[in-house]
């Protein structure tokens, strides 16, 4: 079977998608070098043009692409939730690609995307870059697809729509309660890898603890209960290990870092205060209840499916920049 597909024709004949679907419905629209161009690479691919590739100028597909880092994450999950619930108010199907496999090479899962001829994509990978962020622009631009990031975010530049909190504050706020609690030795539990979100909430635990005079403390571990609880079995072993307030950049790296200290005899939150990230079931589930930031997962995928449909319809969003407002929930791991 013929696998070769629009996109393989426009990269092989260095033209975009609208100039081989033009070519093939409106050849008379084409420059005559450039149709013969992409005829020879068609007919050498032996591409055969399916009915959403013969209406690509002038027709829709009703579907969506999300790309999502990893669907365990139960914060993932519920923003598809929102996505999905706005997407069927407009008929719109979902097309899902799960970056979790390191092997997978982003760039040739986003060819594939534009590819299977989407009206749009909603971009929920957290581990953005500037590169990843310029592979996005050109889609956006040269072969017209319009992209909306939910819940991540390229702060350095606001080309692509984008719905998420203020992270830097979120994470200003909270260490900032541990401070009123009179805790001094505060930690951050971040990730090792580099996650855009998880830079920002970084960058407002620090100028928190340096507006207290405080020493700072960030422990990178994994978002893997298995690994992280090893290193906060290491890292806290001994009683003379100063911690007494914890900011968590997510709310699973919290509730393991809880159980770990309570199996060491450690009271929650006596002993170590601490305050987790995005509301989860997990911060209502364990015990202690997890004090944490409520980031409005669900809202953020609604917001973002239905700014993705205006992109689609032509119509400009003057903000590109779209924070939602987040609360702070105070339950049982802080005073």
């Amino acid at each position: 079977m013929n696998k070769a597909t629009i996109y393989n024709v426009a990269y092989a004949a260095n033209v975009s998608l609208a100039t081989v679907s033009r070519t093939l419905n409106n050849p008379q629209k084409v420059k005559p070098e450039t149709r013969e161009r992409v005829l020879r690479v068609i007919k050498e691919l032996g591409y055969k043009p399916n009915a959403f590739a013969k209406g690509l100028a002038s027709k829709k597909s009703t579907t969506v692409a999300v790309i999502v880092p990893d669907m365990s994450r139960a914060s993932v999950a519920e923003m598809l939730n929102g996505i999905a619930v706005e997407a069927r108010k407009y008929n719109y199907s979902l097309l899902l690609y799960v970056m979790k496999d390191e092997k997978i090479d982003e760039a040739e899962m986003l060819k594939e995307v534009v590819a299977n001829q989407v009206d749009g994509i909603l971009y929920l990978n957290d581990e953005i870059n500037e590169a990843q962020y310029m592979m996005l622009n050109v889609i956006q631009d040269e072969y017209k697809v319009p992209i909306v990031l939910a819940n991540t975010l390229y702060p350095y530049d606001n080309k692509l729509v984008t719905v998420c909190i203020d992270y830097f504050k979120a994470a200003y706020e909270i260490t900032g309660r541990l401070i009123a609690e009179g805790r001094k030795h505060i930690y951050l539990l971040t990730t090792a890898r580099k996650y855009m979100v998880n830079d920002l909430k970084e960058e407002g635990y620090l100028k928190a603890i340096k507006e207290a005079h405080l020493n700072p403390n960030v422990i990178r571990t994994s978002g893997d209960i298995a690994i992280n609880t090893v290193h906060f079995n290491e890292l806290f072993k001994s009683e003379h290990e100063a911690v007494d307030g914890i900011v968590a950049v997510r709310d699973s790296i919290a509730v393991s870092f809880v159980n770990t200290m309570i199996e060491k005899g450690k009271r929650i939150p006596e002993d170590v205060s601490v305050y987790g990230f995005q509301n989860t079931k997990y911060s209502t589930l364990c015990r202690p209840k997890l004090s944490c930031v409520d980031v409005p997962i669900n809202e953020i995928g609604a917001k973002a499916m239905s700014l993705l449909k205006r992109e689609i319809d032509g119509e400009v969003n003057e903000v590109k920049f779209n924070v939602l407002p987040h609360n702070i929930i105070t339950r049982q791991t802080s005073r």
